[in-house]
């Protein structure tokens, strides 16, 4: 294998070798690129692919413990010197921005025209390209929906240096293909996302959170699916629960003018119950991760009504790990925690215990549940456990990944299947 910086020297300003803080997942790369221009980035992968270099894009680096290790990585395309903010056609409700810029430092500078990114993620400091690329979007994804939902146009950077673009906001379209829907949630597999146009929002003038406590499943459930069902549009409906068996903190929140948010406060307590809190900040584990530091987390998707049923598998499945539950009951995603000292073999039988319950819950029928993915985890777990458990569609993605990375060059290993 040829030095990577010898190879792709001319080709990036900032160029250097990689060091152990670049590591991924244990593995450091030959070298590191953050190109200032799309231009750039795309010298850099044209050169990278001429010598057969794996290549892992990297923002912020706050996601880079998800998923599975690379099977090799040559090369790190940073993308934080693309952090300008394009366009923002304030008129129309629309952004386009580079990929490396922060979403801490988006939201700021939309506010000051009350406006926002409805995505809410939990670490303001990753970047937007990471954001997509990871699918991430927080509690009120129940009402804006998540990236893929948000995004009106892309530009990428193909592994063999072509620029691509597709959607609103772009100069060139790719026919045939959504990039955006494609490269939302890839992982880094298909290619670096450089450029992102996105649907906005006004920020809201008021909000308020509604929050109580459910001595069960099926009581979480009935309060929640009522809430949403009503006229009263909540923003986000989440859930809490610190042990198997506990009782169920669930939160409701309700965005607005400030002259209606009073009345739909009071019918919200209404429905939750008499027990029912109101007030203008979040409980204090809303929007947060279940997981202790070095645990494992997992993420359970599945039909928004089958709470209190996907609640029933986890305890069936981990009633010895005290795994931690929290996540958007009105998305249908919700979160796992077990504690970093959990013995793997134990973890692996949870995981697979929880498919297998899932998989043959009555409530779905012949559809089945959702999935279980391991986010992040030990390295002794993911060793004993399938990450990404079963995916219907990997030929498609398979497929997907062959045509826009023939040499399977980005980002390769890290995503489900191997791809």
């Amino acid at each position: 294998m040829a030095d990577p910086v010898a190879v792709l020297t001319g080709t990036c300003a900032a160029l250097r070798p990689g060091e152990p803080a670049d590591a991924v997942r244990g593995i450091v790369p030959g070298a590191v690129a953050s190109p200032a221009t799309v231009a750039e980035a795309s010298d850099v992968l044209g050169a990278a692919a001429v010598h057969g270099l794996a290549v892992l894009p990297r923002g912020a680096g706050t996601k880079l413990g998800w998923g599975t290790p690379p099977d090799r990585c040559d090369l790190v395309l940073d993308t934080t010197r693309l952090d300008r903010i394009i366009e923002h056609a304030a008129g129309d409700l629309v952004v386009r921005v580079q990929a490396g810029l922060a979403v801490n430092r988006l939201s700021a500078e939309l506010a000051l025209a009350g406006q926002q990114l409805a995505l809410d993620v939990a670490d303001g400091g990753a970047t937007v390209g990471g954001v997509v690329a990871t699918g991430s979007a927080g509690p009120r994804r129940m009402r804006y929906g998540t990236p893929r939902d948000l995004l009106i146009g892309i530009t990428v950077v193909l592994a063999d240096g072509t620029i691509a673009s597709s959607g609103g906001k772009v100069v060139k379209n790719v026919a045939g293909y959504d990039l955006g829907k494609l490269f939302a949630g890839s992982q880094g597999t298909l290619g670096v996302i450089a450029e992102a146009a996105f649907r906005l929002h006004p920020e809201p003038r008021a909000a308020r959170y509604v929050t109580a406590t459910c001595a069960t499943a099926v009581a979480a459930l009935a309060r929640v699916r009522a809430a949403i069902e009503s006229q009263l549009t909540p923003s986000a409906a989440e859930v809490d629960r610190p042990a198997p068996g506990a009782p169920l903190s669930v939160a409701l929140l309700l965005e607005g003018s400030q002259e209606a948010i009073p009345e739909r406060v009071t019918r919200m307590r209404d429905i939750l119950g008499p027990d029912a809190q109101a007030g203008p900040a979040p409980p204090s584990w809303w929007g947060g991760s279940p997981a202790v530091a070095d645990g494992t987390l997992l993420r359970i998707a599945f039909p928004a009504g089958a709470l209190a049923l996907v609640l029933d598998a986890v305890d069936q499945a981990g009633a010895e790990l005290n795994p931690v539950v929290r996540g958007s009951a009105g998305a249908g995603v919700i979160e796992a925690g077990l504690d970093a000292a959990a013995p793997p073999d134990a973890v692996a039988t949870f995981v697979a215990d929880l498919r297998r319950h899932l998989a043959v819950a009555p409530a779905w029928g012949d559809v089945g549940a959702g999935s279980v993915t391991v986010v992040h985890a030990p390295d002794e777990v993911r060793r004993a456990v399938d990450m990404w458990g079963p995916v219907p569609a990997l030929g498609l993605m398979r497929a997907v990944k062959d045509q826009f990375d023939p040499g399977h060059v980005m980002s390769p290993g890290r995503f489900a299947g191997g791809i």
